[in-house]
């Protein structure tokens, strides 16, 4: 389609990789596609809401049911600017997997500074379903009501890992982090973190109205394959 990364000026974007070319990464769009993209935000994610309660509900109870712990699974992530904000999701791992996570760091699958392993111990067995199927990610339709995400945008870091971006990776926080992004419909974890990082860039610079509307229609059959979920 036009205006999708296999367009992408892939020497630009590795030198702005770099830090070499930031001013090439202004974020697109103006006040009238931010104002349009608040709207299209709040009026789907209250759709989904309420189109999802009653199915949230029994992944509620299952997670409830099925391992010890809160239902909801919060972080703080890095926001627009770098602003720190919790993220929620349902819970997948067992109460208290984040204090093995550095045990676990050698097994490592995804380049510094994110953390991701594919069969990872941690997971509860419903919450390995919850992953692939990408229901854990139906409670961030609450941060993007709250405004601190959008449906569309690059995804959201854990803290850490973000203050330890360098280079242009730095700037995926000049926009919202959204639920779905390029890196979501283009494989996920099967990608490397510098695709991720530059799928992320290029989104930055070519947003747009239509391609948000894109990427969502492109999230479907991305989620029902489980590509790259883990």
């Amino acid at each position: 389609m036009t205006g999708t990364p296999d367009t992408i000026d892939s020497g630009k974007l590795a030198a702005a990789l770099d830090g070499k070319d930031e001013t090439a990464l202004a974020p697109a769009g103006g006040k009238g596609y931010t104002r349009a993209k608040r709207i299209l935000d709040v009026v789907l994610a209250s759709l989904l809401l309420l189109l999802l309660w009653a199915p949230m509900l029994v992944v509620a109870a299952i997670i409830k049911l099925t391992s010890r712990g809160p239902v909801f699974f919060k972080q703080t992530r890095a926001g627009l600017n770098g602003e720190p904000f919790e993220m929620y999701k349902f819970r997948t791992m067992y109460d208290g997997a984040e204090q093995d996570r550095e045990y676990l760091a050698r097994r490592n699958e995804l380049h510094w500074p994110v953390f991701k392993i594919a069969e990872d111990p941690r997971i509860t067995r419903f919450g390995r379903f919850l992953r692939r199927s990408s229901i854990d990610e139906l409670p961030q339709l609450f941060n993007v009501l709250l405004g601190r995400m959008s449906l569309v945008g690059p995804r959201p870091l854990w803290v850490p890992e973000a203050r330890n971006a360098v280079g242009a990776a730095r700037l995926r926080t000049l926009v919202k982090p959204g639920c779905t992004c390029l890196w979501q419909i283009s494989g996920r974890s099967e990608l490397s973190y510098d695709e991720w990082v530059l799928l992320d860039l290029y989104y930055i610079r070519h947003r747009s109205t239509l391609l948000d509307l894109l990427i969502m229609v492109q999230t479907i059959p991305a989620v029902l394959t489980g590509r790259g979920a883990y």
